[in-house]
């Protein structure tokens, strides 16, 4: 990003992201100031440059941030372990546009999955920029430990496609925009084996069943996990939704608007389970099952789309999800559409360096070498709609999928556990033989649960 760019950054904002700090810090939802810092960026942009910038001469409102920067700017970023030497580079290519500035800079490790809980544990210590699954954004923002994005708002959102795009839906809360979208990958589709599949054979998983089944093989999907196990209530047409205090609306023990019940799809799950071409799996259980050869199908996301390529060669394809068979219908299957995210800590001492970083860390130069080296599909649309990601198997099902996903973020609170059971007991062929009302009723008490204060 050059620092002509930057020219709409309007000089009240620099100066009061610079010398007082950041909204979430006061308000403990995170929302308010929030907002009205983005409703002041659009107001004062090509306002009194000069005299906001507390007596800087200074026209351009990057030189007036450098004015008001004394001695060195200090700035921590958390990413994941595989991102590390990638977003060390970043931090020196960001720290080579502005010759003027001395930055300090320390990355640490922090799972992307597990980035809220560590955060929340401390908000104040946690690190200036963090990276986040996108389901984890209304927590942090209701805890008040992000800052929302001040900084080129509108032109954050215009580069993942608009404020209708999923992108920009899923880094915003009440209208307000609190995180950069870095990929748009964090969902899940079907890979297989083209040996033993033809396009046609994918579109549903009684005849991916059979085939498997047929040559001593099997296909896979984690079913003891709420994220894959979604996949089959939400295709019926029943409903999870996200309340404003955190906590789940959830219908799966009654009947859908398409009027299949509950039992329907819970027996539907358990006969797959029963199926010999089927095996419930883990990702690392997929991966090795894939490797060794007993494996030729399952569902997954685009994290393990090179085991997939490595083992299958030429062989290797990815599509959406197929239909199963709930009674006696052909039902898609659903997904989550989900993405990755940075984040500006709302305790940060530089809150304007800061967001200037993140927004450096998504820029569309960034997710293309992303893409090139971790195979991360882009939230950015220009770096999206690149020849090598159209180009790239995984990416193309993810896109086919996403008409049948629903938004990650609405399996929060305690949704979880109750879903991690349900799944294990269906996996395991429901051994005890518990009515399916039962469990569905059991699970879906569970999700429904208020959130702990």
């Amino acid at each position: 990003m050059k620092k002509k760019m930057l020219a709409v950054l309007m000089a009240t904002t620099l100066m009061a992201l610079t010398l007082a700090g950041c909204g979430g810090k006061d308000d403990a939802t995170g929302q308010g100031n929030g907002t009205q810092s983005g409703g002041n960026t659009g107001e004062n942009a090509g306002g009194n440059t000069e005299e906001n910038a507390g007596g800087s001469t200074a026209t351009d409102p990057v030189d007036a941030l450098i004015a008001a920067t004394e001695g060195p700017v200090t700035l921590s970023v958390w990413a994941a372990e595989e991102d590390q030497d990638m977003v060390k580079n970043w931090c020196d290519a960001f720290a080579a546009q502005y010759p003027e500035v001395t930055f300090n800079f320390s990355v640490g490790v922090q799972s992307e999955s597990t980035a809220k809980d560590t955060v929340l544990t401390d908000p104040e210590a946690a690190a200036d920029v963090y990276s986040f699954a996108g389901d984890q954004l209304q927590d942090l923002v209701r805890a008040g430990a992000l800052q929302s994005v001040a900084i080129h708002t509108d032109e954050v959102i215009a580069r993942v496609g608009g404020a209708d795009s999923g992108a920009a839906q899923a880094a915003t809360v009440n209208g307000t925009l609190y995180a950069y979208p870095a990929t748009a990958d964090n969902g899940y589709f079907m890979f297989y084996n083209k040996e033993y599949f033809t396009e046609d054979d994918v579109k549903t998983l009684d005849t991916m069943m059979q085939i498997a089944a047929d040559n001593g093989k099997q296909i896979t999907m984690q079913y003891d996990s709420g994220w894959y196990n979604l996949s089959f209530f939400i295709g019926a047409g029943f409903e999870l939704t996200l309340n404003d205090d955190g906590s789940n609306n959830c219908n799966w023990n009654g009947i859908s608007a398409d009027g299949i019940s509950g039992v329907d799809v819970a027996q539907a799950m358990l006969d797959i389970a029963k199926n010999p071409g089927f095996v419930s799996l883990t990702d690392a259980e997929f991966v090795t099952g894939i490797t060794e050869g007993t494996i030729i199908a399952g569902v997954n996301g685009t994290w393990n789309a090179k085991a997939a390529a490595e083992a299958w060669g030429e062989n290797y394809a990815a599509t959406n999800l197929p239909t199963y068979t709930c009674a006696g219908n052909q039902i898609q299957m659903a997904s989550v559409a989900g993405y990755k995210m940075f984040g500006v800590n709302a305790y940060t001492a530089n809150p304007g360096w800061a967001m200037l970083l993140a927004e450096y860390f998504t820029d569309e130069a960034q997710q293309i070498e992303r893409f090139e080296l971790r195979e991360a599909g882009p939230a950015n649309v220009a770096a999206a709609n690149s020849e090598a990601v159209q180009a790239n198997p995984a990416i193309a099902a993810l896109a086919l999928q996403s008409q049948y996903a629903i938004l990650d973020g609405c399996e929060s609170g305690n949704f979880w556990s109750p879903t991690e059971t349900f799944g294990a007991i269906l996996a395991g062929g429901n051994a005890d033989g518990t009515s399916l009302q039962t469990l569905l009723d059991n699970m879906v008490d569970g999700i429904t649960q208020p959130v702990a204060e």
